[in-house]
């Protein structure tokens, strides 16, 4: 048996961006690399080639993808001589893990910093991230995820079905209540806040949490189901923290959280301490998700939160409300259910959340594309809104999914299913 004193490869970081230019490729992508790692516009000293090796980012690839018309963003500069021709490429870069260590908050200064201003270019987009396992020595990662969820609400086999909280604002901690309890006699798995109900004067948090668990805990007493609550804790870390600890004590199984809200570190301190499934809101995210000119993909985005430690994340909904293509939708999804790190690691998977203007008609092609029943299926309208009431709109899902697993077509099975076919009738198109 044989050993080897060859000293071992450093951990990297890669991230894959879209970038748009009027310079040569070659040497936009070298000025990315520079800024974000040892160089800046001109060459100072100490900026030995030793430690441009140790600690420079690479260019790993670059493949030309085309020609724009026109620069995408304003402020890019031009060549100062002959005609401007603004290319398009995909690029690779990675880092040594040393330059930041296995800290998130660092990474993203590196990955997604001062790329965003740089003059040379008229567009950039980051499309990806790859990690190394060091970073699961600082950051734990989900707690519960899919088969955590699936414990906690008892369900398994299919979609855990979902709603929100309607009105967003405005009602009483004993209005809530009341919604709640109706919801629950419905045979709801699931039901959150919405993201703009968190502590306002109207419903502060310690009231409406304490009402919504008086109908909750007399629900489960009288059927043996215990409705997960995703009750919002958005704040400053001491409010969130403090407002955990009274979910936990009130025996709560979730707490929700506006991402972009909060921030990475803030959800690193509440997954260390929490004891329930967070449930990841992602709203904000059209700022760095909708141009597709600047800003990141959410398969880039969602790696850092699912290190960080959320259980659930929202990835919108087929035929949604918004302007997100139906493949995005599903990408993103596909990508919540894929390990980021290899065997033996955690892989960190979590529930995709599909939502906004969702009913059983998308069941079929959400099972179709995705090809799994891992995900939480949260439908408001064609729920509260269903001509049967909402028992009938909650019935009207799992038939919907039942159909979509079957691979029965939804016409089909509504002949045998009056709340599927009222759902057909009343929300078709």
């Amino acid at each position: 048996m044989s050993t080897s004193n060859a000293p071992e490869t450093p951990a990297r970081v890669t991230a894959r961006y879209w970038i748009e230019s009027a310079r040569p490729l070659e040497a936009a992508a070298a000025i990315m690399a520079g800024e974000q790692s040892t160089g800046t516009f001109v060459r100072v000293a100490g900026e030995t080639d030793e430690l441009r090796e140790h600690c420079g980012a690479r260019i790993e690839s670059l493949v030309e993808l085309g020609e724009a018309a026109a620069p995408s963003l304003p402020g890019a500069s031009a060549p100062q001589s002959g005609p401007a021709r603004w290319r398009t490429a995909e690029v690779t870069l990675s880092w040594p893990l040393h330059n930041f260590g296995p800290s998130l908050p660092n990474l993203l200064a590196t990955v997604a910093g001062n790329l965003w201003e740089l003059k040379p270019f008229s567009g950039m987009r980051l499309l990806d991230l790859t990690l190394p396992p060091q970073f699961l020595g600082r950051y734990r990662g989900p707690r519960f995820g899919i088969a955590g969820t699936r414990a906690l609400t008892g369900v398994h086999g299919r979609p855990v079905i979902g709603t929100i909280i309607k009105p967003s604002v405005g009602l009483s901690p004993a209005a809530t209540a009341e919604r709640v309890a109706a919801i629950a006699a419905a045979g709801i798995d699931f039901v959150k806040d919405d993201e703009l109900q968190a502590d306002g004067p109207h419903c502060p948090f310690e009231e409406r949490l304490s009402a919504v668990m008086r109908v909750l805990d007399a629900h489960a007493d009288r059927t043996g189901k215990r409705v997960m609550y995703a009750v919002n804790i958005t704040g400053d870390i001491d409010e969130m923290l403090r407002r955990h600890d009274l979910v936990v004590a009130a025996g709560n199984t979730c707490v929700m959280v506006s991402l972009n809200s909060i921030g990475l570190p803030a959800l690193a301190a509440l997954r260390a301490q929490c004891q329930v499934a967070i449930h990841g809101h992602r709203n904000g995210w059209g700022l760095l998700g909708r141009s597709p000119a600047i800003g990141m993909s959410f398969v880039a985005w969602q790696k850092l939160w699912r290190l960080a430690g959320i259980d659930h994340v929202h990835v919108n909904g087929l035929d949604n409300k918004f302007c997100e293509s139906n493949e995005s939708v599903i990408a993103s999804a596909r990508e919540c259910l894929t390990p980021m790190f290899p065997q033996p690691h955690p892989g960190c998977e979590v529930m995709p959340v599909f939502s906004s203007g969702q009913s059983a008609l998308q069941a079929p092609d959400t099972y179709r594309a995705l090809g799994s029943v891992d995900l939480i299926h949260a439908c408001g309208g064609s729920i509260m809104g269903h001509p049967g009431g909402v028992a009938a709109g909650v019935r009207s899902l799992h038939q919907g999914w039942e159909a979509a697993v079957s691979g029965i077509p939804l016409a089909d099975y509504a002949r045998t299913h009056r709340e599927l076919a009222a759902t057909l009738a009343a929300f078709g198109r």
